[in-house]
């Protein structure tokens, strides 16, 4: 108890005190993280309504690929960046690996499947007389995807959060495609490893506690904005 009890005493010193390490890594976390999920927004998010409102040859086998994606270990997608990515690889002569491109590549990979999973079952929830009552009413087609954008877009917040959770506390995959780099590549997952395999548990915890800070802020401001809309709908319902 008295390591763990130091730990925090220290942790909150470092914290306070600014320290290179922790806002290194910190900076280089919200950066990766906050990149792909905008990627992973942009792209899922036409692909979830294709997907949703579309029907096409392998249409089937491709949401079926994305529902198996939302599951798919961090470790593997990792392991193929990185092969990808090797110079021998078929994309090494980009010469990405061990670079913040290839940390945001692998999360986007991890990311992507979840963003546009939530956003098929989102749209396939929506009651289908929406989109026939705003064709009737002279939508064009931009105005009706707009229109269950608006519909969904509580739910589809689902997808964010789901999405920077997966991927801000990763750290297998970041490490394998990043490398953890001091100054280059060390974000708070792979920091936190490497100061516990030094018994530098102060710097551990203080990481620690900015990543579970970080985590829980987003998932709270995302999680307030999504009860806030359930409220008003449910206020807008009942009168």
């Amino acid at each position: 108890m008295d390591l763990i009890f130091e730990g925090f005493k220290q942790a909150i010193i470092l914290i306070l005190s600014g320290d290179p390490l922790v806002v290194e890594a910190t900076l280089r976390s919200l950066q990766t993280s906050g990149t792909a999920v905008i990627i992973s927004i942009i792209l899922g998010v036409p692909l979830g309504f294709l997907l949703a409102l579309t029907r096409f040859p392998g249409r089937n086998l491709i949401v079926s690929l994305v529902n198996a994606g939302m599951g798919l270990p961090p470790v593997v997608v990792g392991l193929f960046v990185a092969i990808f990515l090797w110079r021998s690889g078929a994309l090494g002569f980009l010469g990405l690996m061990y670079s913040i491109p290839a940390i945001i590549i692998a999360q986007v990979i991890i990311a992507l499947p979840l963003v546009t999973g939530v956003i098929i079952s989102a749209i396939q929830q929506l009651n289908p007389k929406i989109r026939l009552q705003a064709l009737a009413l002279g939508a064009t087609k931009a105005q009706m995807l707009l229109t269950l954008i608006k519909e969904a877009r509580i739910t589809a917040l689902v997808a964010v959060i789901a999405g920077f959770g997966a991927i801000i506390s990763e750290v297998g995959a970041v490490m394998m495609v990043g490398g953890n780099i001091s100054g280059q590549t060390r974000v708070l997952t792979t920091a936190i490893v490497e100061q516990v395999g030094r018994g530098d548990f102060s710097r551990a915890i203080a990481l620690s506690l900015i990543l579970l800070t970080i985590t829980f802020a987003a998932t709270y401001a995302l999680t307030h904005y999504q009860q806030r809309g359930t409220a008003a709908w449910a206020q807008g319902t009942s009168k």
